[in-house]
């Protein structure tokens, strides 16, 4: 009773905080002239992701590398498969030009990059730091971006608002900042409220530390960005919502893991043969498979949703069943990479018979 009142106290709080995290950052990019986009890709995502590095930094010092790593790749893969899954499902979200030449490429990179550093079986300090520069590179490059375009464009993003929020309660630098902050004071609590009872309830299941972290830890500290990606979503600022989630990506790997990869000690953070061997190649396909959905239509419709949220359960259900039933895993492996080939297969039929009849009405 204790478990259920506790989790259903933090979904609570992951409501609210998503709700005032959204409103604050939108106030914050029109006060700066930076776009939603990048505020999505950066305050946003960083924060919603505070809890996947906390987590991991935890997990890491307490010796358990596999709930660590399960977790970052977990949660990437919950992120693009079921959070915009979800999110395309209650409203069709446009994709910015942005998000198809830069920032869906800079996942890529960063997936790439780990699935290189992990053949050794590791990440050492070298690569922690490493990993967590290019973070900060990556993120100053971004916010100098907007802020060119917005000097060059000649207009401050201000004046694309409606004049009622000329008189809003949170305009105010202060109260946005506020807002921030509270929010995500919320996210983290209410994602570990989550991630507490959901790993109660998996240890008893006799689950591994593996399968939890690629699946109730991943999906538990992936609340704040499902959340606010929702709302967002909802609230009409749908780069926020799709930027919320391909920043969390890209921030899952060089902040969490460089950050964990830092700290962790000699011989550094291990990679386990299963997450290499499979986890993180679902990751990297996961990453990659975003290019031709975004790049048709420049639109992440329903029929995309649904066909994520397929693999994203086809993936859930193989993880259960190899963990159940490990002698059976190379079938396992083998009916799933073909269920996924089958629907990767008729949704690009789909889409590029539809591609010129839409074609024809623009």
């Amino acid at each position: 009773m204790q478990n259920a009142l506790l989790f259903f106290t933090g979904l609570a709080a992951l409501i609210v905080g998503a709700t005032l995290l959204v409103r604050g950052a939108s106030g914050v990019a029109l006060s700066f002239g930076i776009s939603p986009l990048v505020v999505g890709l950066t305050i946003v995502a960083f924060g919603t992701s505070a809890p996947e590095m906390g987590v991991s930094i935890s997990a890491a010092l307490a010796g358990q590398s596999d709930l660590a790593v399960g977790n970052v790749v977990g949660s990437n893969i919950f992120n693009v498969l079921f959070i915009l899954g979800i999110s395309a499902l209650i409203i069709p979200l446009e994709v910015n030009l942005q998000i198809i030449r830069q920032e869906v490429p800079v996942m890529i990179f960063a997936s790439v990059l780990l699935l290189l550093m992990s053949l050794d079986g590791g990440i050492g300090k070298f690569e922690g730091a490493f990993l967590f520069v290019l973070l900060l590179v990556y993120t100053v490059v971004l916010v100098r971006q907007s802020r060119h375009q917005s000097i060059n464009e000649g207009v401050y993003l201000v004046v694309e608002q409606k004049p009622a929020s000329e008189s809003a309660w949170d305009k105010k630098l202060p109260v946005q900042l506020a807002l921030i902050a509270t929010g995500l004071i919320a996210l983290v609590w209410g994602s570990e409220s989550l991630v507490t009872t959901a790993v109660i309830f998996a240890q008893q299941l006799g689950v591994s530390d593996l399968v939890i972290g690629l699946t109730i830890v991943a999906a538990g500290t992936s609340m704040p960005e499902l959340a606010t990606s929702i709302t967002a979503a909802l609230k009409g600022e749908r780069d926020i919502a799709v930027g919320n989630v391909i920043g969390s990506n890209t921030f899952n790997i060089l902040g969490c893991l460089g950050a964990t990869g830092l700290i962790s000690s000699e011989p550094g953070l291990l990679i386990s043969s299963a997450v290499l061997g499979f986890d993180i190649w679902v990751m990297l396909a996961v990453a990659v498979a975003c290019l031709p959905v975004f790049m048709i239509g420049r639109e992440i419709s329903r029929w995309n949703g649904v066909v994520f949220l397929g693999y994203y359960g086809a993936y859930v259900v193989y993880l259960i069943l190899a963990s159940q039933q490990p002698d059976a895993l190379p079938q396992w492996r083998f009916a799933m990479l073909g269920l996924v080939m089958l629907i990767t297969l008729t949704t690009i039929l789909a889409m590029l018979l539809s591609t010129p009849r839409s074609a024809q009405h623009t």
